[in-house]
């Protein structure tokens, strides 16, 4: 058996205008603030002599190019995505963007928001539109009753409500 495996598949393309907002924040404080303090104690450290012994030489350019490697994927992500700023016009329904509270089979309510995978945030609720969840409960309206499959086995929720 060879070591080949297909490549994943890429995530959906669509974000909501608070999570782009976010990307080009970050974007910008990489840009402006962080790289602007690392090139500098770079250039302090390649002036100390001896770059193969010298550990904030290596340090501080390993920290140069972690922040280069995200400027250029916030960069290329910045391109693709396709920023959601309608609501939809049946508010009824689950779709992009939609803050959505469930109840599971124990009788515990759940609530999230599905967003794009850049905005993912497990503490907030915030879920991929690609993760099973999302999936499951896209085009469905209150006192809908769906079954997910998670991982530890299949799962029924019923919808109670959805804010946009």
């Amino acid at each position: 058996m060879g070591r080949w495996r297909p490549p994943k598949p890429g995530s959906s393309p669509y974000i909501t205008p608070e999570g782009e907002a976010a990307l080009r924040q970050e974007l910008k404080d990489l840009w402006q603030l962080r790289r602007q303090e690392v090139v500098p104690a770079l250039q302090a450290a390649a002036a100390e002599g001896d770059r193969s012994e010298n550990a904030e030489y290596i340090y501080r350019k390993k920290q140069l190019g972690e922040i280069d490697r995200r400027v250029r994927y916030l960069s290329k992500r910045l391109d693709v995505v396709e920023v959601v700023r309608l609501k939809p016009p049946d508010r009824k329904k689950i779709y992009f963007g939609a803050m959505v509270t469930l109840e599971n089979d124990a009788g515990d309510e759940l609530q999230y928001r599905i967003v794009g995978a850049d905005e993912i945030d497990p503490a907030r609720g915030y879920i991929s539109v690609d993760s099973p969840v999302a999936r499951a409960l896209l085009g469905r309206s209150v006192d809908d009753e769906v079954v997910v499959e998670l991982p530890e086995g299949p799962a029924s929720l019923v919808i109670l409500q959805v804010d946009y």
